[in-house]
């Protein structure tokens, strides 16, 4: 059995043939050049499928929602302190724990839209002041793997006024300190990816980390 990197390894290189694929299929200027492209985008889905929990019928779905010129999608954290202690919120999906945040709506900027996900998943209001991290997510150790590229932004934010409140997406909300953590969803947020929020605090004039 492949250890955890080769599995990664594999999976990324379905994930940017597919991509590739997809590009070709945009730009194909025959039928000959759509049917190659189109064989590679099959060789590419299976390849994932191989390596990862979503079975192949689920991928091709996915896929077949996604055209023109492919691009990473965008994940949206915020991070809010008080005191010494991090927001997170309890996600419904998994019992575990993460930052505020999801996919960045098409239209609203970052700032909106992490402030946003704060507000609907913690019931706080705040303002966004500041990119702390850009994370690859095929870089770093998150599971479950993903059908397509992701990059990370983590967003400083100061709290305006509101009262903690969970969601349809969140049960709780609630400020933690750095060494009482509860279980994380490590397929939003990890554990080193707090500690560097954390680190942040500390030292506010650190540059921002990105891959």
């Amino acid at each position: 059995m492949n250890d955890g990197t080769e599995v990664n390894l594999c999976y990324g290189w379905g994930l940017r043939l597919r991509a590739l694929a997809q590009i070709g299929l945009r730009y194909a200027r025959d039928e000959f050049d759509s049917n190659r492209y189109g064989e590679i985008h099959e060789i590419a889905t299976e390849m994932m499928a191989a390596q990862s929990e979503l079975p192949k019928e689920k991928l091709v779905d996915l896929f077949e929602r996604e055209e023109g010129y492919a691009t990473p999608k965008v994940d949206v954290r915020g991070v809010v302190f008080e005191d010494d202690k991090i927001l997170l919120v309890k996600e419904r999906m998994d019992g575990r724990w993460s930052l505020p945040g999801g996919w960045a709506d098409v239209g609203k900027s970052m700032r909106e839209n992490v402030e946003r996900e704060i507000c609907e998943e913690a019931g706080l209001e705040t303002r966004a002041v500041r990119l702390l991290a850009v994370y690859d997510r095929a870089k770093h150790g998150h599971k479950p793997l993903m059908p397509f590229h992701v990059y990370k932004m983590f967003v400083l934010c100061e709290q305006l006024g509101g009262e903690l409140q969970g969601s349809c997406e969140t049960s709780e909300a609630g400020f933690f300190g750095e060494n009482a953590l509860p279980e994380l969803s490590i397929g939003r947020v990890l554990p080193e990816q707090i500690k560097r929020m954390f680190a942040y605090k500390r030292k506010p004039e650190m540059d921002v980390y990105f891959d």
